[in-house]
Parts: structure tokens; sequence; C-alpha cells
């Protein structure tokens, strides 16, 4: 397990090194120039000449570069463009709204994606196996944002049941505790605004949700339907053991282990796939921020949330594979 530790390190650090020169570098080459962003297309070349020496945009790229990673490596990843605060004191907020997000489309795939593909498996080629054979396609062929939009039209411009956007009532916002809403909410014993934010909640978790859904619940099926066929299932069958308890104690719970490095990829996917769920639902988390910043040309907006996003899909993998080592005593036997 320590080695499994030392390895994520080494690759924790490469990756944030190349994701971090990359996006770097394509930001100088590619990006529209800022300072014309910045400052209107009304400025003259000597202020924007000025903005750019300020911002040190002037200097030799590579300058740059190791200035940018001198002062990430303490935590500081610059001010922003716009509102000259510090990049992750905006991102701070924005991050666990995602988290939240993001926390409860995992949740809400792994039960489905478990559920359905498990069932699937029990019931192969017959009519639960079809509908969710239809139900997985589904959920991998529709564009997240398509699904976010039809969902909203549904639920909230035609039946008027549940909120188009926002994360909770403004009127119902609780007192900033931990800055995940439906916690401060339990905390601060708000329960008007605890079920609000449910509310907001749900529309954005299905959509973000039914992807990974879909890829869990193809994988389970397919790991449940060999398990189902090997000869420890046909032993416990004939010692006259209930067909739930040999579906759950023995199917599930071997087929279930190659799902949850699945679902560490996939919550990596969710973080990405958030970009689009929020700004259909004008969620404040940090896609939409990114996009703001890409629009803008914020440079150390950009940079910060790319690097984050990097850090926290290394450190869930990394997560992912220690709880995979705790749970096969014959991967803990090998190390």
């Amino acid at each position: 397990m320590i080695g499994i530790i030392g390895k994520r390190i080494v690759q924790l650090i490469l990756v944030l090194f190349g994701v971090s020169l990359l996006v770097f570098v394509m930001l100088r080459v590619l990006s529209p120039d800022p300072a014309s962003i910045v400052l209107g297309q009304q400025a003259t070349e000597q202020s924007k000449e000025e903005w750019r020496t300020a911002n040190g945009l002037n200097q030799p790229i590579i300058k740059q570069y190791v200035d940018f990673a001198a002062d990430a490596l303490r935590g500081d990843f610059g001010k922003s463009y716009y509102t000259k605060v510090s990049v992750q004191e905006e991102i701070k907020p924005r991050f666990k709204a995602t988290f939240e997000l993001t926390f409860g489309a995992t949740i809400l795939a792994c039960l489905l994606g478990i559920g359905i593909g498990t069932l699937c498996a029990v019931k192969k080629n017959q009519l639960p196996d079809y509908i969710g054979r239809i139900v997985s396609v589904s959920g991998v062929c529709v564009p997240i944002f398509f699904m976010g939009i039809l969902l909203n039209l549904f639920f909230s411009n035609f039946l008027h049941i549940l909120p188009s956007s926002g994360r909770i009532e403004p009127l119902l916002k609780p007192e900033n505790i931990t800055g995940f809403v439906l916690v401060d909410c339990l905390l601060d014993g708000n329960m008007d605004g605890f079920v609000d934010a449910v509310k907001h909640m749900i529309l954005p978790v299905i959509t973000l949700a039914m992807y990974s859904m879909a890829v869990i619940a193809r994988v389970m099926r397919t790991n449940m339907i060999e398990t189902m066929e090997k000869d420890f299932i046909l032993t416990a069958r004939a010692k006259g053991i209930s067909e739930w308890r040999v579906i759950w104690n023995h199917g599930v719970r071997n087929s279930i282990l190659p799902v949850i490095t699945v679902i560490g990829v996939q919550f990596g996917v969710l973080l990405g796939g958030a970009v689009l769920t929020e700004e259909v639902f004008a969620w404040p988390g940090i896609g939409s921020y990114m996009v703001e910043a890409v629009l803008k040309s914020d440079f150390p907006a950009i940079q910060a949330t790319v690097l984050l996003f990097a850090v926290t899909f290394v450190v869930t993998n990394t997560i992912v594979d220690l709880l995979y080592i705790y749970l096969d005593p014959r991967i803990r036997m090998t190390n």
C-alpha cells in the first residue's frame, strides 16, 4: 500500500507538471489577447502594453512559466484579471458547490448502475434486461447538456414541480459554516432550506449521473453474468441457500470489485461533465467559473481550475486503488 501511495505521488507530480505546462503554453499561443478583452477594443496600444507589463505577459514565456510554477508551489495562483481577487479565494466556494453536486451524482450513479446491472444479469435476455440495456445505451448516447435541457423543460417549465436553476432560494440560504449548503442547513437547523436545496439538486444530479450510471450498469451486468456462471454459485444453490442471498452474498459481492475502479474513473468524468451541467442549471460551481474564465481569457483562473481538476482526478484514483486493495485480500497478499 505504501508503494502505491509513493507511485501515485510521483504520478501526481508528473501529471501536474504536464498539465500545467500544456495549459500554460496553449493559453499563450492560442488564446485571444487578454489585454484587449480586459481593457476593451477602444484601448490604445500603449495602455495595452502597460497592462501586459504589469501582469508579466511581456516576459519570455519560459520565465513566465517558472514564475507561475514557483508561485503555484506556494499555493499562490495569482489574481483574476477582472475581479483583482485571489483566484484560490474565488475557487473555494465554487469547488464546494461542484463537489456537492458531483458527490450526489456519484451516489445516484452507483445505486442505479449497480442495481440496474444486477437486475439485467439476473434477468438475462428477459424484459428487465432489455429495458435496462436501453436505459444504459441512452445514458451513454444522449449528451449531458441535451438531457439537462429536456429535464429542465419537463419538470420545471411544464410541470412546475422543481426549480430550474440555482442552488437554493436566497431567502433560505443558511449561514456559511462549511460551504456545503446541505450540511450548513442541517447545522443551522434550517430544514426549509435543506428541502429547498435538495429540490434544486435533483435535476442537475440526475443529469450529471446518467452517463456514469450507464457505464457502471454495463460493467456490472457483464461481471455479474460471469460470476453467476461460476461453480461456487451452483454450490450455494445446491446447499439450499435462498436465491436473493446467493445473488447478494455471492454474486454482487464478487462482481462489484472491478466496478470500484470504474466508479473512481467516473468521478473524474463527472467533474468534467459538471461544466455543461452547471451551465444548463446555472449552478454556481467551478465548471461555470472556468467557462467564464475561458471566455474572458482570464489566465490565472483557467490555470488554477485545470490544475484543480487534475489533482482531484489523481487523488480520487489513488483512494480507489487503496480501497480496492483493502477489499481484495489477493492484492494485499501480493503487495
